[in-house]
């Protein structure tokens, strides 16, 4: 037995190709995938970040900068970097990104914004003829103290800014009336004053309204003639006495007489106080914010 020959066995092995069945096209489009999302992430970082913050990565990736002076293990070339010492520290990049969704401001609305614009102009527009109508009243005043025989009238002549516009109201007083008994004439002095009158309107653009106002006793001089009819033509009766001096017909908004519907004095409606005549120079923008005047 020890003489036989053993038995001679052959092994085969049966190579196949991998054919479309491999799996070595999966490396390499994970090679492909990973290689462009770093390129993508390199893009994104550009756009991402400051020029500073360019430099910082770029020195954190230069071999050149990185730090020997500390080391950690056994200090040779694979020796780590201790994150205690001073060299890890100075040797560390810091990048921050800005969170464009979180500090980027939401542009105001179109519309809104020029609702905000409008709203300031007209507001320093208002200020602005506020201002005007101030400055008109002085000149008016200094006007009639200046001249001796209008300076006599001072006290009839009331001035003051509303919210409707600039008033300037003569007043009749029991001696010194602005027209005669029952009628629509005027006195001397009078005319003289709405003449002065006139030469401060004429400087303004804003357009006129006229009114005629009388006391509460009744008229009785005419037939078919009460005082409103009155009212009406002594404010007819101003306003041609304003055109005469240079104010022009198309500035005059209205001309309207109220009789004794608006008395100076609601508690004493026959003093003569309350014939007069209202002469209001009306606002062009709109009315200032309460409190201003």
């Amino acid at each position: 037995m020890a003489d036989e020959a053993r038995p001679i066995i052959i092994k085969r092995v049966k190579k196949v190709s991998g054919g479309a069945h491999g799996g070595a096209w999966k490396v390499a489009y994970a090679d492909f995938v990973t290689a462009m999302m770093a390129f993508f992430l390199m893009l994104w970082l550009l756009n991402a970040t400051s020029k500073d913050q360019k430099k910082g990565l770029a020195d954190y990736f230069t071999p050149t900068t990185a730090s020997t002076e500390s080391s950690s293990g056994s200090g040779d070339i694979l020796g780590g970097v201790s994150l205690n010492t001073d060299g890890a520290q100075d040797s560390a990049v810091t990048v921050s990104i800005p969170n464009t969704a979180a500090e980027a401001t939401p542009p105001k609305d179109a519309e809104e914004e020029a609702k905000s614009k409008e709203e300031e102009f007209e507001e320093m527009v208002a200020k602005k003829e506020q201002s005007y109508f101030e400055e008109m009243t002085d000149d008016l005043k200094t006007a009639i103290q200046q001249n001796p025989e209008l300076a006599q009238l001072k006290n009839q002549v009331l001035i003051d800014i509303t919210e409707d516009g600039m008033r300037i109201q003569l007043v009749d007083k029991d001696n010194r009336p602005m027209f005669r008994p029952a009628k629509a004439d005027l006195y001397n002095y009078a005319e003289k004053m709405l003449k002065q009158i006139a030469k401060v309107v004429i400087k303004m653009p804003n357009r006129i309204s006229i009114s005629g106002h009388t006391d509460a006793t009744p008229f009785s001089g005419r037939s078919n003639y009460s005082n409103w009819e009155l009212s009406a033509d002594r404010a007819n009766a101003s306003r041609r006495v304003l055109s005469e001096s240079g104010v022009h017909s198309g500035r005059l908004a209205e001309v309207m007489g109220k009789a004794s519907t608006e008395p100076l004095l609601p508690d004493q409606p026959k003093r003569a106080e309350n014939r007069r005549i209202t002469i209001l120079l009306l606002r062009e923008s709109p009315t200032l914010p309460a409190g201003f005047m």
